[in-house]
Parts: structure tokens; sequence; C-alpha cells
């Protein structure tokens, strides 16, 4: 007989795999080709935005004392979307490389596959290395590994974590810094600081920068074996479709970013102390189509201030406790590669965030030069 208990969190948990439609729709845009390609991109930068206008927002907080295995279909989801990825990406290239696509074809479908990389891949792996199995922080390697962009696991758990939303977190982006300023800044800001934070947890066990417990070890080779397996399937060609592959990937995963805390800024308290990271200092989408394809990504107030919660279990916010994005995430991304169009959108609301909940702080222009060596 059926367990009606395990049939009903299967269920609950469907919704969260909706991540899944994205794989027909980019076999059906490569095999139809042309103009088609972009059939994959308008459905999860355009479609997703287009379902949350529809659906609304889910304000619901689940109850947070719950077991891992009654999550179990949840975190199912997460778990087996590498080896999905996996193919997803070879099997794009070994198709593109033996097929009669003309270089834009090729490179417009590799994008795509990128967005989904970024979109899905990146979004599971950072679910993956904040939980505690070592099976899930190694599958978050993998992943992250794939878009060549393994170092973000380090600086996201010892540096983002500890310094966001301050000068010293290369990842929040700045009040009225646009896209094209945050994404140059933030690709090397974040490497140097990634390297820096492993440096220091070494040197405070007495090791070199290069002991092999260094996980930039781990990065390197991971990396190093995906190009390889590009070089298998596709050659020289196979090698350079992958990178567009990750550039689009990391596009995505820094755009994600540069929503995330954009122009939030924790109080200083002195002598380079801030005060502890709150639910205001992120924004906050309850927005609900888009946190099922998300995995909960956009309750992300509460992933800062609770960062062990597994997805399922986060809490949203109303306005009285943190700031409230307009839309969801697809349409905030696309939005931020337009800076006046961002600012016009976003500026006033850093300001209202402002006086709601710093009042005291009536100049933030001479407040930012003497608490931020970094210009703001």
């Amino acid at each position: 007989m059926k367990n009606p208990k395990n049939i009903k969190l299967l269920r609950n948990a469907l919704p969260f795999w909706l991540s899944l439609t994205t794989l027909p729709v980019i076999m059906f845009s490569a095999y139809m080709g042309g103009l088609w390609i972009l059939t994959s991109i308008i459905h999860a930068w355009v479609l997703m935005g287009a379902w949350d206008a529809f659906s609304g927002v889910d304000t619901g907080n689940p109850d947070t004392d719950v077991s891992d295995e009654n999550l179990f279909w949840y975190r199912l989801i997460t778990i087996i979307w590498f080896p999905i990825q996996f193919v997803m990406i070879y099997g794009l290239i070994y198709f593109v490389v033996h097929s009669d696509y003309a270089v834009w074809e090729m490179l417009l479908l590799m994008f795509s596959a990128g967005i989904l990389s970024g979109s899905v891949g990146v979004v599971y792996a950072h679910e993956l290395m904040h939980q505690k199995p070592k099976f899930e922080r190694h599958l978050a390697d993998l992943l992250m590994a794939m878009a060549l962009y393994g170092h973000f696991r380090s600086e996201h758990l010892l540096v983002h974590h500890r310094y966001v939303a301050t000068p010293r977190d290369p990842v929040t982006a700045r009040y009225n810094e646009g896209f094209h300023r945050f994404f140059p800044r933030v690709l090397i800001g974040c490497f140097k600081s990634a390297w820096s934070a492993e440096k220091a947890m070494l040197a405070r066990k007495g090791l070199s920068s290069f002991h092999r417990s260094n996980p930039f070890w781990k990065y390197m080779i991971l990396q190093a074996f995906f190009l390889f397996v590009a070089l298998w399937v596709g050659g020289w060609l196979g090698v350079g479709l992958f990178l567009v592959q990750a550039y689009s990937a990391i596009l995505q995963l820094e755009l994600v970013n540069y929503v995330e805390h954009y122009g939030l800024t924790r109080e200083h308290l002195g002598g380079g102390k801030y005060e502890h990271c709150k639910p205001h200092h992120s924004w906050n989408s309850a927005h609900k189509v888009t946190n099922y394809f998300l995995i909960n990504l956009q309750r992300h107030s509460d992933h800062h201030y609770k960062p062990d919660r597994r997805f399922p279990l986060l809490q949203t916010y109303g306005a009285d406790d943190a700031p409230q994005l307009p839309l969801g995430y697809p349409a905030m991304t696309a939005m931020a590669v337009f800076s006046p169009l961002w600012r016009r959108r976003m500026n006033p609301r850093v300001r209202a965030w402002r006086k709601q909940f710093y009042p005291e702080i009536t100049d933030w222009q001479e407040y930012n030069k003497a608490t931020n060596p970094m210009p703001r």
C-alpha cells in the first residue's frame, strides 16, 4: 500500500521541480535552430515573469521544525540536477559540433545553456554548499566547476555571508553602481577575496597557501576535467562552446548577486565592526512561480538571517521587516542590464529603505565617506 504521507510530501515538493521544464524547451530550441533558439531564453526570462504576474505572491511561511527525512522530495531535485546538467551541456556541444549550425546559432544556443546552468545549476549549488552532508557539498563544487567558477563557494561562505552589505563584501552592489561597472569589479574581487579568505584560514593553521587542503586545488582540477570533456566531445570548438556556456552562467549568477543586496548597508559600529546581518539587509521577493523555479532563493532575507535553513523552510517577510522587490528575479535581472531603467525603479526604493530602517542617518554621502574607503 502506498504511504499517504509520502505521496503528500511528493505532491507538495513537485512545484519546486519546475526547473525540469527547461529541458524539453532547450532540446526543442536545439532541434529547430534559427531564431527558435530564443525559445529557451524567453522561457527562462520572460515566461517565468509572466507566470508571476498571474500567480501573484505567496506570503505563507512553513513550519521550520521539519526533519531532513520529510524534505527528501525537495532535496532530490538538487541532488539529481548535476547528472542532468552534465548530459545537457555535453549533449548540446556534441549536437552543435556535428550539425550545420551557423556560428551565431552555436553561440546563442550555448548562451541559452548557460542561462540554465546559471539560473538552475548555480542556484542548486548555492543550496547544496550550505548543507552539512559532504556529498551535497561535493555536488555543489561539481556544479560550480561546470561554470568555471569554483572559487564562488569559498567567497560565498567565508566572505559574502560574513561581510554582506558592508564595504568588505565585493558582491554587494553599491548604491548607484550600474551592472556594467559591478560585473568586472566583482569578477576580480570575488576571486581575490576567496583566495585571501582561504589563505588566511590556512595561515591560522600554520600551513602554506598552496597546501593540498586549499580547496582551490579541487576547483582547478574539476574545472580542468570539464574542459577536457568538452575537448573530447567537441574538439577545440567544443571547448569554445563550453566557455560560452560558462560565461553565460557566471553572468546569470552575478546578475542575481547584483539584485539581491543592491544599495543596502549594515550600520558601522566603529572599529571595523558592523551590526549583525538582519532580514532588512537583503531584498525579499514573495513571487510564487519564480520562487518555485529558483527554490526560494528570492526569500533571500531569511537565507542570510538563517543560512543553514533548507530552501523549503525559508520564511518570507513583509515590508515592515525587509525591503521588497517589485518583481521576481528574472524580470529584475533583465532590468539590471539597463542601468537607467534600473536606477529609476530601484534608487527610490533604496532611499525609502534608508528612511525606514536608518532614519538617524540624514546624510548618506558623508556617512559612506566616513565608514567606507570604497566609492559608493
